[in-house]
């Protein structure tokens, strides 16, 4: 059967029950969507080799849907060059050409083949001599008897091209009978040749010769595009030739190239326009070398870049369609009609290059138009439809607008668009008047400039061509131009206050009005824009004011009202100046630092329409609070000074600036902080705070002080150097402490007496040297525990929660030890204690139990630990006081 993607693509017709406009171009994609419900009318033909098939009752040939289906297949009869044509009351169309083969393998026909005889070391070739077929054809020999297969090397090839047999240096065990193997691509059959004894002669050796290409590939091989092309080469010789490739213009072979059976063959898949050039095959041994070169030429058949498409023109009008196709070589271009060819000798049809003008078009020139485009290796066809239309003007679908509404002193514009064909006449009247010195646009529609209250009135559009006359009417109504009556403004306000923008108007009473504001050319949305926008009174009327709140910076700008009704619009702009605190400095930097000082710069920001009177520094470190206000020089620095320098910081600390802008309305947001830098480190200035000390183990002088916080020790590596010395001496022995965090020192000595006073002063260093020693201060070594207990120990109860303990109390203090306190201790099991701090000589115990027995003893103590126990003492708590319950009963 022939058809398929022919049919598919060229036979198309008119859907049962579609419009008369469907075309015939239409149907397939209509046949694909709805399936069988959907009927191609076509009228479908066939030719073959150019002359039409005739199908009748009993012939091979029959229609099945349009394809042509050929029974009992003859290779005589059937092979060639097939077309369809479908037609319909739209016009025809032609298919591409299909060509039929018919495979077919015979035979071979000869039974009985002569020996060969040669040489050893001579070359040889075996003939196949494949019988009549049709189809493509692979080759194999048999060696002897089968399965036994000629295996291919560098000495042994056979070819797909001729069949035979080449043998580049026979050797004894080559000698036996070939068979030439043959088979069909397409039908899968395969058959046998005779066999061809292979005999050597006895009459010498061959001696070594050159090689000798026998198998060759033509000087010119046209290759089409993304193909496959297979180049053999093969040659004879003693001792056996080497096979290599390349290509003359010394380009290197791309990936995909194929070099295989021992180089015997060249495969270039997926051909493609930079693989053509000038390809050799060359043959080597040691006694010489030859060489055979081939042209690969690049072809490709048509491919359509640009299509026509389907036209629908009115009558006497121009048609020009486009056809263009790529190809190499260049395609060659014609156009059909109906099937059959234009013809070029009619004055009113011109193709050129692919591109066919008719101009006047007549009824006679519908019909179904293809484009071929085609070179040697192939054509391609395009399928368009061209319709003429000839109509009587008809306003059925376009009437005039009933009313037309213009601005008095505007212009108007009355459309007339007529459906008709050819284009005719268009003329107009107002009333019952024609209307002759206006302006009709070429698409005929009126134009009235400079509108006036007397070109109201009913206008008539009349269309006239060959089939017909039209018309159709329409009011023009002129209405009272609008005007806003509020004058352009500029307004100059300061942040945080509130404005209205008037925007008021007179316009005709008759017309609706539409408020809109725009800011800076974007529009206003009422209700958004964080409420900073609100309308006032009633826009329905003759005003469309609005006010903004709390204006702000970034309310600056343009705003514009815009007014329209159904016959014009107008609008008025105001520039509205908001005046601020100003903006951050910009080009915030330090350019230097010292141990103390940094110089900075920055660049003014926007004044915000109020010039800039003076510039803060300020800046933080990691130990301050946030920023702070530091001292620069110049101390004020006004509105023109753009660098300063700050003085009094600390050695060795990590700072960072900031500057902030005031004018006469604030201070605006500060500049973006600069880049931490660290002032220069140098020795410590500050000493520590609180020196003081005491106290402490035996033969222990404790000194202590407040740490030097970080940002006063001027750098790394700081310490603290300790120097003291007995009262009244004259050295001063000296320690160093290398933690800056330590507060303490304590220097042990069996000589130091106890309660000694010591001169004690406390110095700091840091990598840079040392710094100052701070103020001498008097303190005293460790003293001695009490030595001795207190007397006269007495205790009494005086309730019973409570009992009071007295003693006689120690000397006060001496050179070795002072007394600070007593220390009373209860000897129960629950025992506590209580401390008395002073020179007293009595305690009162509380919260004790009655009638209980308490055994209490008494210490001295001072900084150095407790003195000695004193002798201990009873005493008993009284009994509790006994007291009546509700029912009158005791309680003890």
């Amino acid at each position: 059967m022939i058809g398929g993607e022919a049919y598919d693509s060229w036979c198309s017709g008119l859907p049962l029950g579609a419009p008369a406009e469907h075309g015939l171009a239409s149907c397939l994609q209509d046949f694909l969507l709805y399936g069988s419900s959907v009927s191609c009318v076509c009228f479908h033909r066939w030719k073959l080799n150019d002359s039409f098939i005739v199908l009748r009752a009993g012939s091979r040939y029959s229609l099945v849907g349009g394809n042509l289906h050929i029974s009992h297949l003859n290779k005589e009869e059937d092979v060639g060059i097939y077309q369809c044509l479908a037609s319909n009351s739209f016009g025809t169309i032609v298919s591409r050409e299909a060509s039929l083969h018919i495979a077919y393998l015979e035979n071979f026909k000869t039974q009985r083949r002569s020996p060969v005889r040669v040489r050893e070391g001579q070359g040889v070739v075996l003939l196949c001599g494949p019988p009549p077929h049709s189809g493509e054809l692979t080759f194999t020999w048999i060696f002897n008897q089968y399965p036994s297969f000629v295996i291919q090397d560098t000495r042994r090839f056979v070819s797909q091209k001729t069949g035979n047999l080449y043998i580049a240096k026979v050797e004894p065990s080559d000698v036996g009978n070939y068979t030439c193997v043959v088979t069909n691509t397409v039908t899968k059959t395969s058959v046998q040749g005779p066999p061809t004894p292979l005999v050597l002669r006895i009459d010498g050796v061959m001696g070594e010769y050159e090689p000798k290409i026998e198998v060759q590939f033509p000087d010119i091989v046209p290759v089409a595009k993304s193909s496959t092309v297979k180049l053999e080469c093969f040659a004879l010789g003693n001792p056996v030739p080497t096979i290599s490739w390349r290509r003359v213009d010394g380009a290197s072979f791309g990936r995909k190239v194929d070099v295989n059976k021992a180089s015997g063959v060249l495969e270039i898949p997926y051909f493609q326009q930079e693989d053509a050039g000038i390809y050799e095959c060359v043959a080597e041994n040691t006694r010489g070398r030859n060489s055979v070169k081939g042209k690969l030429s690049f072809y490709a058949p048509p491919h359509l870049i640009e299509k026509p498409q389907d036209a629908q023109k009115p009558i006497d009008d121009t048609l020009v369609w486009e056809c263009k196709a790529n190809a190499k070589p260049k395609p060659s271009y014609r156009w059909l009609k109906n099937g059959d060819p234009l013809d070029p000798m009619e004055d009113r049809v011109q193709v050129n290059n692919g591109v066919l003008t008719i101009s006047s078009l007549k009824l006679a020139d519908i019909g179904m138009y293809q484009c071929v485009a085609e070179n040697k290796h192939g054509r391609i066809f395009t399928n368009t439809e061209l319709r003429v239309i000839a109509i009587a003007p008809d306003f059925s679908q376009n009437l005039l607008k009933a009313q037309t509404l213009a601005r008095q002193g505007g212009d108007v514009l009355i459309e007339c668009k007529p459906k008709m064909s050819p284009r005719g006449m268009i003329s107009w009247r107002k009333g019952k008047e024609a209307l002759r010195e206006i302006t009709v646009l070429d698409n005929g529609s009126l134009r009235i400039a400079n509108v006036t209250k007397m070109d109201a009135g009913v206008y008539t559009c009349v269309a006239r061509n060959q089939f017909g006359v039209a018309s159709s009417a329409g009011s023009l109504l002129v209405k009272e131009p609008t005007v806003i009556t509020s004058p352009a403004g500029h307004l100059d306000v300061t942040v945080g206050e509130s404005i209205v923008l008037p925007c008021q108007v007179s316009h005709d009473p008759t017309l609706d009005l539409k408020f809109t504001w725009f800011f800076n050319e974007q529009l206003i949305h009422f209700g958004t824009h964080g409420g900073y926008f609100e309308k006032v009174g009633s826009v329905s009327r003759s005003a469309g004011d609005i006010m903004i709140r709390n204006i702000q910076l970034r309310h600056a700008g343009k705003y514009t009202c815009a007014v329209q009704t159904k016959v014009d619009s107008v609008s008025i702009a105001t520039d509205v100046i908001v005046r601020g605190p100003p903006g951050p400095p910009v080009e915030f930097k330090v350019s230097e630092m010292t141990e103390s000082t940094a110089s900075l710069s920055w660049g003014p920001g926007l004044d915000n329409h109020s010039p800039i009177l003076s510039y803060i520094i300020q800046a933080r470190t990691p130990f301050s609070l946030g920023w702070q206000a530091v001292t620069t020089v110049p101390e004020l620095l006004g509105g023109k000074q753009l660098s300063a320098t700050v003085i009094d910081l600390s050695p060795w600390v990590e700072y960072e600036f900031r500057v902030l802008a005031t004018n006469s309305i604030g201070t605006g947001e500060p500049s973006k902080p600069s880049k931490k830098a660290r002032t220069k480190e140098m020795p410590p200035r500050v000493t520590p705070a609180r020196v003081n000390g005491g106290g402490g183990g035996r033969s222990e002088l404790v000194i202590t002080w407040e740490p030097v916080p970080e940002e006063l020790q001027s750098g790394p590596g700081f310490g603290y150097v300790v120097a003291f010395r007995p009262h009244g001496a004259q050295g001063w022995m000296q320690a160093a402490v290398t933690s800056p965090d330590a507060s303490r020192y304590v220097f042990k000595n069996e000589s130091i007496p106890p309660f000694s006073p010591y001169q004690v002063k406390v110095g700091v260093y840091n990598n840079k040297g040392e710094g100052p020693f701070g103020p001498v201060t008097t303190i005293y070594s460790a003293e001695e525990e009490p030595s001795r207990a207190p007397g006269r120990l007495r205790a009494r109860s005086v309730s019973a929660s409570e009992v009071e303990v007295t003693w006689k109390p120690l000397a006060w203090s001496n050179n070795r030890r002072r007394i600070l306190g007593y220390e009373v201790k209860d000897k129960q099991e629950t025992a506590s204690v209580i401390r008395t701090v002073g020179n007293r000589t009595s305690v009162l115990i509380k919260d004790l139990e009655g009638s209980s027995t308490y055994f209490m003893s008494l210490r001295a103590y001072n900084s150095a630990g407790l003195g000695p126990q004193s002798a201990i003492v009873n005493v008993t708590t009284k009994k509790p006081q006994s007291r009546l319950t509700p029912n009158g009963g005791m309680i003890n």
